[in-house]
């Protein structure tokens, strides 16, 4: 790897040319009921 960084391409890049993406948050906790049961059969375990 070199230590000198060429730059130049980042300095000509067009943001302009970029798409716009719409972002969808996923929530991949399981609910609140489940975690309460899951905690209740380890304590009994």
């Amino acid at each position: 790897m070199s230590d000198n960084l060429d730059l130049s391409e980042v300095e000509r890049f067009d943001r302009t040319r970029l798409k716009k993406t719409n972002t969808e948050e996923k929530n991949t906790l399981p609910p609140k009921e489940t975690i309460q049961q899951e905690k209740e059969f380890v304590k009994r375990s």
